[in-house]
Parts: structure tokens; sequence; C-alpha cells
């Protein structure tokens, strides 16, 4: 079989475009192996190929545009699919729009538009039977109301002259609006145009908008044109939704264990359709169980990217209402509901402690159980090393497996022995089964039945995870273990944030194409239908502070476009490597930053000679402050000192790339606010000033963008759930 493709695009010169797809002529989804299209003309791309229908039977195919720095951007959608089996045809045109991956009425096909908030949108229209056919006309129009549904009309007798007396109704095919009619060749070209028709009132409400729709072509024996027209020309803001943000722990109810479950959900669920809202938005569920205290409550810290945390379950539900492990706990239960804020510490012993009881009862049933095999089955990539990860946490008191006695390296092969059924701590790991399985179900039951009310439900994807996280035992290849992430200065982290994240390895995670990322994504689909990129600029930049740093202040963005020491040159300034590079400490200076409290600082400080001073080698950096600070009693005037000294640290102009031999740097922000920055010259001031607001916010722009879009479009494309990214700060242009 012959296949045509004309996709209509206008291209400037040394662009091109491809088709990829799912069989070998077209890549097979790779972009080394694309089949490349040829020029036309100023509204075309074509290109012909050869396939043997015996061999596949459906061909799922979407389009790529290459710029003339080669980048690759492919459109977006990926709902194109063609039947080429048994259709008895020798040669097959397909006609093409092109789908901009930022149309607006893409969003309208994701999961959550698809199968909950659009899924009863248009009429289901009887439509007359087209036993043989030459043409299949599809076109997307997803916010139809109710008994509307999509007529074509054209100025060819088959397409009615215009006259919709006895319309074209077109119907609904895997989410395209689609028609199938026979045209005599002597109706092409055709000018024609698609409506909205009311079935029910059996009258036009009206046609789309913009000039005529024109098709080329012929109908020769044994071919068949199919036309993709892209999306129907008809407003595209007549959908309206709101929805509330919230965390799972705030929705306490009588029912709870004295915080929010899972299962409260539903009762949220209940209100969100009786108020109209469409959306509940969530924090992150994951698992964050690092202490067992206080502090584990922190929901973006996650020890896993795919466990949900435990304090999230319902006894009742797992036990019933009459269970004795849960009777007997009635009046711890209303205690802790009736606390007015969250007692993390007591509410997580008791519940790990009842369903540690609750599984004991139950193991042998539970481990037989086909529905939990099946989910073992399906999750046992994380699950397996996840549950490993909290045995050996617990066992060395600790989750920094860089201290543990055994496995502080993780080892696959010796993990999956280590967690066998035979093992002596097989009890603790199927545990840990027991807690997943059930969140699993309690969550997914949730989801469902916000769903049955309307609903879609928002998840949050953390930029990081925790250092001493499962994630990082098991691929620490995939993070820069050496660095931090966190946020530059604001108003109101003035010396900026450190999350204490490591950073993401990029390069290694594109390397097998972003599997984690994709793995990550592909879990969150089981549960959610949208979800909510945490600082989404982290994918154009992270800030990246220095692990030996404490401060948010001591970092810059990475990857960044370095400032080269010859650029001072070019600027007439003379570069002092140590003047820029090194704290800036003078008798002024600690007078300026500590008036009379000077004299504590002396004892940190060598003398250099005229008035000039510099850290002592044990006191260099930021850690090495925070290590004896935190060996001595705390008080309002060792604090002092401590943020003092950590003042004067960072008291710089410049940090230096490293690897570079001092040839490139990084300018430390908000330099104009130190003392070093102060105590220069105001011609040098100002030649500095002009070099910051270059690296800051001109040279970089193009190269942040480029790096996203190496990254946001791929994984965009891995999933059809609703992606919204968030950010606040210092935004990059465009």
């Amino acid at each position: 079989m012959r296949i045509q493709f004309y996709i209509r695009y206008s291209t400037q010169p040394g662009e091109a475009l491809f088709v990829s797809g799912n069989i070998d002529g077209l890549g097979s989804g790779s972009y080394s192996k694309l089949f490349p299209l040829t020029f036309l003309d100023d509204e075309f791309w074509c290109g012909t190929l050869e396939v043997d229908p015996n061999t596949v039977a459906k061909i799922h195919y979407g389009y790529v545009f290459r710029n003339r720095e080669s980048q690759l951007f492919h459109e977006g959608g990926q709902d194109r699919v063609i039947d080429i089996g048994k259709t008895g045809i020798e040669e097959l045109q397909l006609m093409d729009a092109w789908n901009p991956s930022g149309e607006y009425e893409n969003v309208f096909y994701t999961d959550p538009f698809l199968h909950v908030l659009l899924k009863d949108n248009g009429a289901k229209a009887k439509t007359k039977s087209h036993k043989t056919f030459t043409h299949i006309f599809r076109v997307k129009a997803p916010l139809l109301k109710k008994n509307e549904a999509l007529i074509l009309s054209g100025n060819a007798e088959a397409t009615g002259k215009w006259e919709i007396t006895d319309p074209l109704l077109m119907y609904r095919e895997n989410g395209w609006w689609t028609l199938r009619l026979k045209l005599p060749k002597e109706t092409l070209p055709l000018l024609y145009k698609y409506g909205v028709y009311n079935v029910k009132e059996k009258e036009l409400v009206r046609y789309e908008e913009g000039e005529n729709r024109l098709l080329h072509g012929d109908a020769q024996n044994k071919k068949m044109t199919i036309v993709h027209d892209g999306f129907v020309r008809l407003p595209n803001n007549t959908w309206k939704g709101a929805g509330v943000s919230i965390p799972v722990f705030s929705l306490k109810s009588r029912d709870s264990f004295g915080v929010g479950e899972f299962n409260d959900l539903k009762l949220l669920a209940d209100w969100a359709e009786k108020t109209g809202l469409k959306l509940i938005q969530l924090l992150p569920v994951n698992d964050t169980t690092v202490t067992r205290t206080w502090k584990d409550s922190y929901p973006y810290a996650s020890i896993s990217a795919f466990a949900l945390h435990p304090i999230y379950l319902n006894l009742e539900s797992i036990g019933g209402r009459h269970d004795h492990h849960i009777k007997s706990l009635r009046k711890k239960q209303k205690q802790l509901n009736d606390l007015p804020e969250l007692d993390y510490e007591q509410v997580i012993k008791f519940k790990l402690s009842t369903l540690r009881e609750m599984f004991l009862s139950r193991k042998e049933k539970f481990l037989e159980d086909e529905d939990f095999q099946q989910f073992f089955k399906d999750n046992k990539h994380w699950l397996i090393p996840y549950a490993a990860f909290c045995y050996l946490r617990d066992r060395n008191g600790t989750a920094d497996f860089s201290r543990w006695k055994i496995y502080s390296v993780y080892d696959k092969a010796a993990i999956e022995k280590y967690v066998s059924p035979k093992a002596k701590h097989y009890e603790d790991i199927s545990f840990t089964y027991f807690l997943q399985y059930h969140l699993h179900l309690q969550l997914k039951e949730a989801v469902e039945y916000a769903h049955r009310n309307g609903v879609i439900i928002k998840g949050d994807i953390p930029i990081g995870v925790n250092r001493s996280s499962c994630d990082a035992w098991t691929n620490p290849e995939l993070f820069n273990m050496n660095v931090q992430s966190g946020a530059p200065p604001d108003d109101f982290a003035i010396k900026g944030q450190n999350w204490g994240f490591p950073t993401y390895n990029w390069e290694r995670m594109a390397q097998d194409n972003f599997e984690w990322w994709r793995k990550r994504f592909a879990q969150m689909a089981i549960y959610f239908d949208a979800f909510r990129i945490d600082h989404i600029l982290g994918f154009f930049r992270i800030w990246n502070i220095p692990i030996e740093s404490v401060q948010g202040i001591m970092g810059f963005f990475a990857p960044a476009l370095p400032v080269h020491v010859y650029e001072f040159g070019q600027r007439g300034m003379w570069f002092n490597y140590h003047r820029f590079c090194k704290p800036y400490i003078t008798d002024a200076v600690l007078w300026e930053l500590f008036g009379p409290n000077k004299e504590k600082f002396i004892p940190f400080l060598n003398a250099e000679g005229n008035n000039h001073y510099s850290l002592k080698e044990e006191y260099t950096t930021q850690r090495q402050v925070e290590k004896l600070f935190s060996s001595l009693e705390e008080n309002a005037d060792s604090t002092k000192i401590r943020d003092g000294l950590y003042d004067l640290i960072s008291n710089v102009i410049l940090f230096e790339q490293a690897g570079s031999n001092g040839q490139e740097f990084h300018f430390r922000i908000s330099v104009e606010s130190t003392t070093s920055f102060r105590h220069l010259d105001w011609n040098m001031q100002q030649q500095l000033r002009s070099l910051y607001n270059d690296y800051f916010y001109r040279r970089q722009d193009e190269f942040w963008r480029k790096e996203a879009m190496e990254k946001l479009p791929s994984l965009k494309r891995s999933t059809n759930m609703l992606i919204c990214g968030e950010d606040l700060g210092m935004v990059p242009r465009g």
C-alpha cells in the first residue's frame, strides 16, 4: 500500500518536517529514524511511503518540525490513527493540519477532560451509514453543548450544496468528529465548512468561523483520502471551572484518626459537587518518613517519588467497624480528633502500631490475595527497593544510607535476595507491602468516587527529593549529591532558601530518555487526573548551592552561562581574583556590620595587615561554622556570632566555576547589597553592575529556554494528564 502524507505547514529556509510513528518506516518512535518529508509549496510538505498492510493493522503517527538549529519539536496531540488492515485499497492519501503543541484546545483532550469533565459533551448523533466511501473527514470540537453535533456542508452535490435540510451529521470516534463520504472525482476540489447542529431542535446553530476550507485531490478507484482538519474554528473560551486546593492532612473528619485521610476526599468531593467546583488540588502525598517525628510532616521532602504516606490510611476501611483493634482505640481516636492541631508523632505512632497488629492477624491471607499479587507485579520496580529502604532505615536508626552498615550502596540483585520471603525479616518487608497496597486501594477508591461526582483530582510533584531518600539510594547517578537546591533571596527570605535536596543530573537522565521521570508520571497517572509541577523553572535552571554552604544566598543558577575572565578586560576592568572571589573583611567592614561587637569576631580571623583580615582555615565555609556552633550552647549571642560569620563568608562578588582554573565565574546574587561591592570605587561599581545585569537578565534567557525544551516536551508527551506548572520569583523573559 502506498501512503501519501500531506501536512499543511509554512516553513522558512533551513527548516524541515518529518513523520514519526509506530512502524519501522516512520522510525518506531526513534527520532534518529524519522521519515523525512519534501517541501511541496508554501502551504504543504509531502512524502510517500510504501507499507505492507499484512504486517501492521493500525498506524499511529504525528509530525515533527526541525528548526534551523536542528532542534526537534513534536506537534501537540498523539491521536492520529489509521486502520490499513482489510481495506482493499491500494493508495491512502492523508491530508493533515499541524497541531501546535501550545494550542489551547489541546487541554480539552487531556485525560481529566476526556474522561470526567467533558465526557458527556455533544450529542450522540444518528448518522447515515456509507458502505462505500472515498473520503474520511475528521475534526475536533471539544466544547459542544448538550444535543449539539457537527455537520459538514459544502458546494458539491454529495455535501448538500450548502443546504442543511438533510444535514451530513458527523459522529464521535476516538476523540474525533468523523464523517465517511463517497465523493465523485468531479466534485473536487471541494469547498466546505463545519457547522454546529442541534439534533433535538433539528436546526443549525452556527457555522464555524473563517474562510471556507478547500480540499484538492481525486477519487480514484482503490484510493482513499483521510482528512484530519485539526480543530473546528469555534470559540474556545466557553468552558470555565474552579477548584479548591487543600492538603489531605487538613481534611480531618469524625471517621479520621487525628489527621485527614484518603477516605475524607469523598466528603470533599461531595461538597465540591454541591458548590459547583470541578477540581480538588492536593499537596504531595508521598511518604516522607525519615525520623518519625514532627519534622517528617513537611510534604515536599519525600523519601520516595512513588510510595504513599502511611499516615493517610483509614484503619476502619481495612479492618471493618467492629475490628477489635479499632474498637480499642475509639477513645484515642476522639482525643486526637479533638486536638486543634495535628499531633503528627502521636498519630503516626498509634496508626503504625495498629496497622502492624492488623497485618499480623491476616498476613497469610493477604500475601495470597490475587489482587495484591497483581499490585505487587505492577509496582515491584519501586516497591521492592522501597520496602528494603524502610527496613534498613529502621534497622540502622537513620535514613542516611551513607551511614548504614550494610547496603549503603544499592545493589539490585542483592536487595532482591535480601527481601526474599525466606528472609527472617520478611515480615517487616511484607508489612510495607501491606501498607502501600491499602494506600493504593483507598486513594484509588476516593478518586473514582470524585469522578462519579464530576470532580477531578490534581496531584503535586515536588521539584526535589530528600537527600536521604530511596530514589537517591537506588539511583544516585541521577542526582548531584554534592550540591543542594534552593531559591535566591526575596522579600520573605532575604538570605535565600536552602531546601537541602540534591539537584538533578539532567545529562544522565537524558541518556535513558528520562525513564525515572516517565515512571514517576505513570505512577501519578494511576491516581491523578492532573498534576502541578512545583518550581517548574527548575526544568530551565535550578538554584544551585554548594554542599559546604548553609544559606541560599551562596548559590547561583545552574546551568548558566558564566562570565569569562576576559570579559572584565573587554569592559575596561582589572580583574582581581582575591578581591572579587574571597570574603572582603576589613576593620571598616567589621564595624559597619557589627559595630562595637566586632571584637567578638577577631578570634575567627587572621590579620593580613593594612587593617585587612581573612577567615581562619577552620571557619572558611558556612558548614564549618555551623558544625562549631551546633556543639555549643545556643543563646542569642552565639546565634548572632554564627550568623555574622555566615555574612562574612558570603561577602563576595563572584563565585568561581568549579574546574574552570580561574577562567569562569558566577555573580553572587544581590551583590550590590554586600559591603564588598559598596567598598569599590564608583567606576568599578558601574562596570560590575552592567556585567551583573547582563549575566542575570540577558545572556541566560535563550540558553535556559533551550535547556527546558530538551526536557519538558518529551516528558509532556509521556502522559496525557493535564500538566500545570507553577513558579514565583525570577521568571525568565519569553
